[in-house]
């Protein structure tokens, strides 16, 4: 997660937007022209894509918008924009807009790269000196060489999303707003864009950004939205919000502890984290040692069992597992009742972030096991320059 500065005055405001849509429900020429002027509401319904959202956006910082697909994101950003209106309520901005939404809605398919670049950008707003100013970084941004006095028409779907992109980002904005639009292009391209965009960040640019990679959500954004059927259901740290969505993901309410799985010869009743010194603990630095305490429950006398645990990414990617058949252990008989057993990892090489432990415990390993997903949430700092969920020593020479 980018740690950014203090936050700067309002620069958007969403008072209780709502949008809704008209779905016609006729499905062919023939069911719309029997019903015409008969009945002609009972084939109509309506949407409700955005459900009264109330937000409140400061110069500077960066928000990720998350939910999954149809909660609403993209026709929030494209209402922020001024794209669409709302239905219902209100949204003021502050400065100078730019909205990575549509690329290329302004580009003529009969006039040439270079033409086409003077045409967009007086759409988003700059005069033609400003442009033929900026024009040689666009035309080096985009990559299009020699081709940039072609007909767009001709252009690959790449390349035309590549040069409105480029002319869309140097345009000085206040505001950017970002709609899964960083998806194009290579790798090379994608990670040039993240790189300007970070550059935007730097400068104080507001940027609001829809992404279905959380990890993109983690580098860039120092705040997180979270959207599920057009409602705000979460609004806070970055982390913690992508733990939310995976509560929305998964069915459950945001914040809602994880279901168990039923009644079993032996369940994991709670998983406890402790440090090097024994004390529990769910903060820890890179490096330190994590004891996984599974405490467990049996119903009855058991001569054999088996446990094991994994840590995953808020969205569930899976970073460590192990258990007790994999290590080659042999546990003791238990009694019926209250048990534990501990897993110790000497030296976690996780990066800054929020990770979570899940858990199983059966008589014969995979063979009717009781699950605890989601038992435990650990935060791990790290002083470092890398990104992403694993820590390492990084160096850099000619």
């Amino acid at each position: 997660m980018v740690v950014s500065a203090a936050p700067g005055p309002d620069v958007v405001r969403i008072e209780h937007v709502a949008k809704t849509f008209q779905i016609r429900k006729d499905n062919s020429l023939k069911d719309r022209l029997f019903h015409l002027g008969k009945l002609g509401r009972e084939h109509r319904t309506h949407y409700t894509a955005v459900d009264d959202v109330d937000v409140t956006i400061q110069a500077g910082t960066t928000v990720g918008l998350l939910g999954p697909n149809g909660s609403g994101k993209s026709t929030l950003l494209k209402i922020i924009g001024g794209i669409i209106s709302p239905s219902s309520g209100e949204v003021l901005t502050r400065g100078r807009m730019a909205a990575l939404l549509e690329l290329g809605a302004g580009f003529h398919p009969d006039l040439s790269g270079r033409e086409n670049v003077f045409l967009n950008a007086s759409i988003l707003g700059l005069s033609r000196e400003e442009t033929a100013s900026r024009f040689d970084a666009i035309h080096e941004f985009s990559g299009i060489g020699e081709f940039i006095d072609t007909q767009v028409k001709f252009y690959s779907s790449g390349m035309f999303v590549r040069l409105a992109f480029a002319v869309a980002i140097h345009t000085d904005p206040d505001i950017l707003l970002v709609d899964e639009v960083l998806a194009v292009g290579d790798e090379a391209f994608q990670r040039k864009c993240m790189d300007r965009i970070a550059q935007f960040r730097a400068a104080g640019c507001t940027i609001i950004l829809v992404s279905h990679s959380a990890a993109q959500v983690q580098e860039l954004c120092d705040r997180a939205l979270v959207l599920s059927e057009g409602q705000l259901v979460f609004d806070g740290d970055v982390n913690d919000g992508v733990a939310a969505l995976r509560d929305v993901l998964e069915g459950r309410r945001v914040g809602e502890a994880p279901r168990p799985d039923g009644d079993k010869p032996i369940e994991i009743m709670k998983i406890t984290l402790h440090d090097a010194d024994g004390r529990e603990t769910d903060v820890f630095n890179t490096g330190d040692s994590l004891t996984i305490r599974l405490h467990v429950q049996a119903r009855e006398p058991m001569s054999t069992w088996e446990t094991g645990f994994s840590i995953d990414t808020p969205l569930g990617q899976m970073l460590l597992a192990s258990n007790t058949e994999r290590l080659g252990i042999d546990l003791p008989s238990i009694g019926a009742g209250a048990n534990h057993m501990d897993f110790r990892i000497d030296a976690m090489n996780l990066g800054s972030g929020q990770y979570f432990v899940n858990a199983n415990a059966s008589e014969v390993i995979d063979i009717d096991s009781h699950v605890l997903w989601q038992g435990a949430k650990f935060t791990v700092r790290e002083d470092s320059a890398n990104l992403g969920p694993l820590s390492a020593q990084v160096s850099a020479g000619a």
